[in-house]
């Protein structure tokens, strides 16, 4: 008896790929001589991923697979900027270059961004122009003006023509896979893959697309690929397919696909039977996590700032009961932009979700899976210490010069990994200050000192240990690090200084509290948003940059 050897694995997820060489048909920003198709730093702030930088993100990861001699990547989903028509046929080209240099086989998934409902839709985006002003660009005739350009290259298509470009990608049938099917069987034609879905009052119903494939592309490694990307009908009055008479699939999720694509659930356990039959290494992947990724962390989120994006995308228990019943062990997931690893179960069925975090988000990094019969070894590969694009942060100072604004310090970072932390911060003030947190409470601490904020919850006993920091330390420094801990845990420690961590430590010890009764004061706020800190600090501390996932049902090795 040996153990076969299976090849490694490479998972990148969330590259939302822009290309910054695409002709969009107006005059682009200037820099060193080189014209950049950016988009703006005022969009980028408010965004919770950055656009520009994804290009040199990308190409570097793939450099990295190269080095390492790895034949395999999974793309798990928004491999795209928002499924821009130029956008998927420029990522096509790259992606087919890398495998026919190194003989690179890729397999797609469909994120939110990549693709949408059975038409798709339209999209408008600003950029930067000359001397830095702002321009949009649209692929709606109907916004075309002084100061938005029309472009048909701007569009998202729906299912299938939106998989056309990645075809060779996993989503159709290949002479050199082992093996290939959708869980309507053996037919790689769009309309032997069709579904139907009704809307709740039952009066709009289509037959929607589903992408979901097994393939095996080495003998002996099953790769289960989900389509999770769910469009629900709404009730009304729609011209047939347009945008508006379907959900955004952002947060469906697995949610979603219960109600939607029970059939999938079926295909699973079927599929997991015929793996542990035939003594194949079964690894599942969506572009959405099936487990809540921060294992239970974020519960103060809901208390805090109620049905926030994290909030409504975590998956119910009722997802975890059927994957659980249907036999899966291992799934990997991206879409939230988090580093983390969630198990459920117990016994002999046991499901470990593995969050894959993005390359455009801080912290940026894919992930290396070395398969076994018995075992899954996860390496995280951290591209923090990338170069900063100068051009591209050019073209941001002129567009904050040509604003009247002040220069954001990120400009000026040392690496990629510095500049997505400065990121984080501007995310903090132009994002979720604006739409996510009370008024009252950023109107009350966000120009406030650490100190001074703790002085409102304790101004008897004074300072915990640390007080010089805190007497230093802006408010906002502590919330973007709240931010970088929930969605980086482990991969997060080494980018925040060790005097931060501890006094970050003392205040989630001495002043944090769980999220309940919350009685909506300043106080029971903030002592609620300290002991998520504690609870982010604990989860980071118990986490590793690699891990190794035992699969729960265990089949026999085969024979030489």
């Amino acid at each position: 008896m040996l153990t076969r050897s299976l090849p490694p694995i490479a998972v990148i997820a969330d590259a939302h790929f822009h290309d910054t060489a695409a002709d969009f048909g107006f005059p682009r920003i200037e820099i060193d001589g080189r014209q950049i198709t950016m988009r703006s730093w005022s969009d980028t702030r408010q965004s919770t991923r950055v656009f520009n930088e994804s290009a040199d993100a990308l190409h570097a990861a793939l450099d990295e697979v190269q080095r390492r001699s790895i034949r395999h990547v999974v793309l798990l989903g928004d491999y795209t900027d928002d499924g821009q028509r130029t956008t998927t046929e420029t990522l096509k080209g790259i992606l087919q270059r890398h495998s026919d240099t190194y003989g690179t086989a890729f397999y797609g998934l469909p994120g939110n961004h990549d693709i949408f409902g059975p038409r798709g839709r339209h999209h408008t985006k600003e950029f930067l122009a000359e001397n830095g002003r702002g321009l949009s660009v649209s692929s709606d005739t109907r916004l075309a003006g002084e100061h938005v350009v029309f472009n048909h290259g701007m569009y998202c298509e729906g299912y299938p023509a939106g998989l056309s470009p990645m075809a060779a990608f996993g989503y159709f049938r290949r002479p050199d896979y082992l093996h290939w099917e959708t869980p309507f069987g053996g037919s790689d034609a769009p309309e032997d893959r069709l579904y139907d879905v009704r809307s709740p009052d039952g009066s709009n119903v289509y037959q929607l697309m589903d992408a979901s494939y097994l393939v095996e592309p080495e003998p002996g490694l099953w790769l289960l690929m989900i389509d999770a990307n769910i469009f629900e009908p709404l009730d009304g009055i729609f011209e047939t397919g347009e945008e508006a008479a379907f959900t955004d699939s952002t947060s469906g999720g697995w949610n979603a696909l219960l109600r939607s694509k029970p059939f999938i659930i079926d295909w699973i356990a079927d599929v997991s039977r015929r793996a542990q039959a035939l003594g194949k290494t079964l690894i599942a992947f969506s572009h959405y996590p099936a487990l809540d990724p921060f294992d239970g962390a974020t519960g103060a989120e809901s208390t805090l700032f109620g049905q926030t994006n994290v909030v409504r995308r975590t998956p119910r228990k009722a997802v975890e009961d059927a994957l659980l019943q249907a036999g899966l062990s291992v799934h990997f997931s991206g879409h939230l932009h988090v580093e983390g690893a969630t198990r459920r179960g117990n016994g002999d069925r046991t499901l470990t979700n593995i969050a894959v975090p993005s390359l455009v988000a801080f912290p940026p990094a894919f992930k290396v899976l070395y398969p076994s019969p018995e075992t899954i070894d996860i390496e995280t590969v951290e591209m923090s210490t990338l170069p900063v694009n100068n051009r591209i942060c050019k073209g941001y100072a002129q567009e904050t010069t040509f604003a009247g604004e002040v220069q954001d310090p990120g400009f000026t970072a040392d690496n990629y990994g510095a500049f997505l932390r400065s990121h984080k911060r501007a995310l903090v003030r132009h994002r979720y200050f604006v739409k996510e947190w009370p008024a009252d409470i950023v109107t009350a601490i966000q120009d406030q000192r650490v100190a001074d904020v703790l002085g409102l919850l304790d101004s008897k006993n004074g300072q915990p240990s640390g007080d010089t920091l805190s007497a230093a330390l802006p408010m906002l420094e502590l919330i973007a690090d709240w931010y970088c801990l929930r969605e980086g845990a482990a991969l997060a420690l080494p980018h925040i200084e060790p005097e931060r961590i501890i006094l970050y430590r003392a205040l989630a010890e001495r002043f944090g509290r769980e999220p309940d009764n919350h009685d909506g004061s300043l106080v029971s706020f903030l002592r609620i948003f300290l002991g998520a800190l504690g609870t982010f600090l604990d989860r980071a501390e118990a986490g590793s940059p690699r891990v190794t996932v035992e699969f729960a049902l265990r089949h026999a090795l085969l024979e030489a």
